[in-house]
């Protein structure tokens, strides 16, 4: 088992404080793996095995039990053992779940982590019942960092990052020796679970062809700026028909599952976040490769997609700039923090608009071009040039 030490020192923060630690993500972004971690770290830190109790709710054995059987059982492994630490897996397969985590929670001595694939585990019912007592901890597919380490790569770094543009991260990929195509074909079967089971099926969806169609143009899209009536407007064109209230309920049926991720407008003069024409970002790259095969031309806005989902990992609100008549591609914010920062392939030498949009901001927070130049490094008048790993692989910005 490969450590994720950044995932350990987040969750560790809060072992044995009166909150319910959540980690929700995509399908095999390796939640259950990072309990398994969070077990062994209780049992360096001397908790008695037998207090260290798991649950895993995506086994056959669990598929038809109730919310007062899980309640019955998760009792009867607790009762008479003092403090016990309760590690509930995909626990979003139970219908009822908030009540007994709720009622666990109240009347038991327990520290409890519990993992999902879809994020109506931060839903109103969990606000009903643990207000103010649950943590959301978003768990990712791997960062390029991560990626070194799974791969056991020591070397080369920008190598070693075009073999990460073109792999993703899924663990089960960084672990694994497949070629592009087997890589792809696992990719491929972790995107159909999560749009059959976690969608599909869910939420009844009866048209599953339209659907497709509309994830497919998502995915072609990456990084472009669309609405849900440019989606149907393309459709017309295509001579099928859908409304723009089922487009908005696709878009966040696949943001609740974690295939997407939205990234608003920010309107830099008016200092507003604007309501239209979001852009949109997978969970991990690799699903517009298992879609739709590896493309050069696909790079920059893979690009785009792995610097926003590194952003996020370290927890930084993400939107688009929109200053006057320019973007910049992202304008990230944490607490008192602001960066900017434009992403580009390469930057040509009579080509001065990465650096130009980001010198008409007039304030004193750092700003970045990020690119896949091998060489680039440098600052122009306050603008930083850095290539992408080594902008991925940096401490602190």
């Amino acid at each position: 088992m490969i450590k994720r030490p950044d995932y350990i020192r987040e969750i560790s923060k809060f072992i044995d404080t009166p909150i319910v630690k959540i980690l929700a993500g995509v399908r095999r972004s390796g939640k259950s793996t990072i309990l398994d971690m969070m077990k062994e770290e209780l049992s360096e830190r001397g908790i008695k095995s037998e207090c260290i109790i798991s649950k895993k709710y995506s086994e056959i054995e669990n598929e038809d039990m109730t919310a007062k059987e899980m309640y019955e059982d998760l009792k009867k492994a607790i009762d008479g053992k003092g403090r016990c630490y309760l590690f509930l897996d995909e626990i979003q397969e139970i219908k009822g779940w908030e009540k007994v985590v709720n009622s666990i929670f109240e009347g038991c001595d327990a520290d409890i982590y519990i993992t999902g694939s879809n994020s109506k585990l931060m839903s109103s019912e969990i606000s009903t019942y643990l207000s103010g007592r649950y943590v959301q901890i978003p768990v990712y597919t791997l960062s390029f960092k991560e990626y070194l380490t799974f791969k056991n790569i020591d070397g080369d770094i920008n190598k070693a990052f075009e073999e990460y543009l073109q792999y993703g991260g899924f663990p089960i990929i960084g672990i694994s020796n497949f070629d592009t195509k087997s890589a792809y074909q696992v990719v491929e079967g972790i995107y159909a679970a999560v749009i059959t089971r976690d969608i599909s099926k869910r939420h009844k969806i009866r048209d599953k062809d339209l659907f497709d169609r509309v994830v497919k143009y998502i995915i072609e899209n990456v990084g472009k700026t669309f609405s849900a009536n440019s989606i149907v407007n393309f459709l017309k064109s295509e001579n099928r028909k859908t409304s723009v209230e089922s487009v908005y309920n696709y878009l966040k049926w696949l943001g609740e599952a974690f295939i997407i991720y939205p990234c608003q407008r920010y309107d830099m003069q008016g200092k507003s976040v604007l309501k239209t024409q979001e852009k949109y970002y997978l969970s991990d790259i690799s699903i517009k490769y298992s879609k739709m095969g590896f493309n050069t031309k696909m790079i920059s806005s893979m690009l785009e997609n792995i610097v926003f989902l590194e952003l996020k990992r370290r927890g930084y609100d993400v939107y688009i700039g929109k200053n006057n008549t320019k973007e910049i591609d992202f304008v990230a914010t944490r607490f008192d923090e602001k960066i900017y920062i434009q992403v580009c392939r390469s930057i040509p030498e009579d080509d001065e608009r990465e650096v130009s949009n980001l010198l008409e901001i007039r304030d004193h927070y750092h700003k970045y071009v990020v690119t896949m130049d091998s060489l680039a490094k440098g600052n122009e008048n306050g603008v930083e040039i850095i290539n992408i790993a080594s902008f991925l692989l940096k401490e602190e910005w």
